[in-house]
């Protein structure tokens, strides 16, 4: 029960998973509702819909937690290979992006190679920061 890998900001994973990402503050993609979702905000979302977990990331920033981030991108990958998953922040580019290339990294991409992924696949502005793109190319791996 996943995305459809043609829907709008929808990226596929070289696995195959799909997650869609977004800006919050732009209207919902036409389509099905995500059924597990990750936003990446300075404060607390109201959760409407779909489960939603939040994790304390303000705009152009990093994670306030890098150790919890880990773990939600982990889980958030686990479930992609058969929830339909959503990552977004309020413009759907930095945070995002920089969410989408760790789990790029997760699913086994390089993790120097992340960021062009994640901009060809989903969205070339993606990633807005010198420290976003720090932040993914140490991004620890599953162990692979």
């Amino acid at each position: 029960m996943s995305w459809q890998p043609d829907g709008p900001g929808v990226l596929r994973l070289p696995s195959g998973r799909l997650v869609r990402g977004r800006g919050l503050r732009a209207p919902r993609p036409p389509g099905p509702a995500a059924t597990y979702a990750v936003h990446l905000l300075g404060r607390r979302p109201r959760a409407a819909g779909p489960e939603v977990t939040w994790l304390r990331w303000p705009d152009f920033r990093l994670p306030s937690d890098p150790g919890r981030a880990g773990a939600v991108l982990l889980d958030a990958w686990h479930r992609a290979a058969g929830e339909r998953v959503e990552v977004a922040c309020g413009g759907g580019r930095g945070r995002t992006g920089t969410a989408l290339a760790c789990l790029a990294v997760l699913d086994g991409v390089p993790a120097a190679d992340a960021v062009a992924f994640v901009r060809r696949h989903y969205d070339r502005h993606a990633v807005e920061t010198p420290w976003q793109r720090r932040f993914v190319e140490r991004f620890p791996g599953r162990g692979k």
